[in-house]
Order: structure tokens, then sequence, then C-alpha cells
């Protein structure tokens, strides 16, 4: 028997297939520091998993509606008014499985075979895979360092075609930290709207924003570019709630009418006692968030100076998340006991077997000439696993 044909177009993801690999050595008992997974080291707070104990104890453990429970629909409207200055209607807000679920509902609902999706690179390593497996075709825009990796106009401009359905914009972006300015926003909701192409803003990072940045929805810039445009979030990140996979989406309400019947006939509704969490998440108090962020603050400048005391190593600050993307093509070419380190998937295979760090290469967000570490980790692991991986990186000769 043959598996379908788009199962052979799409890849297990690296992140994951990384972490698996540390998760194993470490199972055989070695000390590896983990850099890998975009996962918040804190705990779920309190308030929120008592939320979820209550709805258990209260019976309510049975479905619901598909696109989520009126109580958490409402909750996420009032968080966009408040956060983003944005207004919808409860048939414009879609429930999921998590962000990336939400992302896969867009993806079967817009896009079909003929359909070109723009992406830039770096990029996060689902979206391209989301767009094959619904028969449509990534279209990779490559950015540059020295622009923050933003898309500029004449980027856009250029691979825009007759094709184009739609733009992945993610800001604060997974796996560079960095954001679009008000005035880029604006460029490609102009573009958006000139060419009448859908724009998808993935905004799971935002409230991990550091250095006095404030995120913008490009949904806010006007009621044309609003009703092009489809915003993804969810509470992974922000609440410390990775586990509980929970994400939604605000947009054109054909679009969310879509998605739902499509949401419908896969998954159905999220976890009943997830959505009554995430209520309590959304509602209640928010106070963790500025603790959590001003640890990751500090990771994340200690980070970034060490990775650019190293001897080949350019790192730019991030503004937001929780990843710093250091270029170390550098080393390409260098040899370890005769074995040459061509690219970044063959250094980040050296860093974990030799320095013990596990990393993401660059190759699997679209950008070769670096790797990706997350600073979601305690500052001990931090200091220790930059250690390593100076140390490995001086005994490339």
């Amino acid at each position: 028997m043959r598996l379908a044909e788009r199962t052979k177009a799409i890849k297990p993801s690296p992140t994951l297939a990384m972490n698996a690999k540390a998760s194993a050595l470490k199972a055989s008992g070695v000390d590896v520091t983990n850099f890998g997974v975009g996962e918040p080291d804190f705990d779920t707070p309190e308030h929120i998993k008592e939320a979820a104990i209550k709805a258990l104890r209260d019976g309510f453990t049975k479905y619901t509606a598909v696109d989520g429970i009126p109580e958490l629909k409402t909750a996420i409207i009032e968080k966009f008014k408040k956060d983003n200055g944005l207004h919808y209607e409860k048939d414009e807000i879609l429930v999921s499985c998590g962000a990336k679920h939400s992302l896969y509902n867009i993806a079967e609902a817009l896009f079909g075979p003929g359909d070109e999706v723009l992406i830039p690179a770096p990029y996060w390593v689902t979206y391209p895979d989301q767009v094959l497996l619904n028969d449509a075709t990534p279209v990779i825009i490559e950015t540059d360092e020295k622009n923050s990796f933003v898309v500029t106009p004449e980027l856009l401009r250029e691979k825009i075609s007759s094709r184009t359905k739609a733009f992945i914009l993610n800001s604060p972006s997974n796996p560079t930290g960095l954001a679009y300015e008000k005035k880029g926003l604006e460029e490609i909701a102009k573009l958006a709207i000139e060419h009448d192409f859908y724009i998808i803003s993935d905004e799971i990072y935002e409230k991990l924003v550091y250095d006095g940045f404030k995120h913008i929805s490009i949904a806010s810039l006007g009621e044309e570019v609003k009703q092009r445009t489809i915003v993804v979030n969810g509470l992974s990140k922000s609440h410390a709630m990775t586990g509980w996979r929970i994400g939604f989406t605000a947009g054109p309400k054909d679009i969310t009418k879509a998605m739902t019947n499509i949401q419908s006939q896969s998954t159905s509704n999220v976890t009943s006692i997830t959505q009554k969490a995430s209520v309590e998440a959304l509602r209640g108090s928010q106070d963790f968030l500025q603790t959590m962020l001003s640890e990751f603050d500090k990771r994340r400048k200690y980070m970034v100076e060490r990775l650019n005391a190293m001897k080949g190593v350019t790192c730019k600050t991030p503004v937001g998340a929780f990843y710093a993307f250091p270029n170390v093509s550098s080393y390409f070419g260098k040899k370890f006991n005769g074995t040459p380190v061509n690219n970044s998937l063959e250094l980040s295979t050296y860093l974990l077997e030799q320095g013990k760090v596990a990393l993401v290469p660059g190759s699997a967000f679209g950008d070769d000439k670096y790797i990706r570490l997350s600073y979601a980790t305690s500052m001990e692991n931090v200091k220790k696993g930059l250690d390593r991986i100076e140390d490995a990186l001086g005994n490339l000769k």
C-alpha cells in the first residue's frame, strides 16, 4: 500500500527531533544543556491551575461548542480590545488546540493548488510544511541580518505574483526574536490591500517583549487590512501553558466559519477544562508575566553578550520572544579530529555530541548561517551551556 503523496513533501519538526536526541542522551546519563525547545521553564500560574481543578470538580468535562465556550470567546474579545485596539464579534473568533492548530485550520481554509504563500526567512519551521500539506506553494523571501530580518517593500514586491494568496507575518519572530515596527507593518498592509492577498499574523509572542518595544497588531492599522488579516494568538508562551494546547484566531466571519467547519471534522472542541483555565488566564492576575519577563530579560542580555564575545560569532539583540539567533558561519569548513563541520546541521550535531549542548540548526528555519538558542531555561543552564559552546567552538580548527 502507498502513502498519500503529501506525506513525501513534509519533514518532522527539527526542533522536536533535536529535543528527542537530547532527551535520549539525558536518559543514558549524559548531562546535556538544552537550548532547543521554545517552552517557558516556568510553571503555569496557580490561579490558572485552580480554575481547571474547579472545572473538573464542577463536572465541566463534556463536549463544548466546536469554536469555544461563550465565556472564553468573550474573554478573547476583551483581550483584543484591551491589548490591540481591535474589535471582534464572537463569530469572528475560533478557539483551537494550540496556535499550531490555528495556523493549520487557516491553511486548510485558504490554500489550494496553484496558490502561493509568501514566507519570510528565517521562518518558524512549520509554516512551509503546512502550506505544502494543503497543496499550495511556499514562496520564501530571504531577509537580511543588516535589516534585522524584516521584509522590506522591495523584497516583498519582488515575490508578489497573480497567484499570491497570503503573506505569513510572525512578529516577534521565532527564531530571530526580532520584530516589526509600525512603519514596516504599514508597508506590508499597503501591499496586501494593493494586491489583494491575506495576511496571517502570528502574534504568539506579543507579550514577551523587551527594551520598551511596543507590539502592534497589523490588523489594527485600518479596516481594509483588518478584513484581510487573520490574527493568531494563544496562551502557551505568555502564560506558560504549552501543554494545555490553547490557541485562537480572529478574522473575517466567512473564513472563521470555514475553519470552524474544518475543526468540527478534525478535533472538534478544545479540552473543556483547558477552556475554563484559559478564561482565568485572560481575566485573572497578570502579575506573573512581569516576573517571567524580568527573568527572561536577564538571560537574554547575558546570552547575547556572551555570544557576541565569542570569536567568530555575531548575534543581533532580540526584542521579543526567548530566542537568540547567532551567525556561526565563520566556523563552517573547520574540523574536529579531522571531521569537517560544513553547515549549521553539522555544527549543531557537533555541539550536541562533543559540547553536550542541544540547539537547533538555522537550516531548519531557512537560513543555514545561523543556529537558534532558547533562553527559556535557568540562568545556571544558560551560563553552563554557553561555556560549553565556547569551549567546543574553540576546539574546531
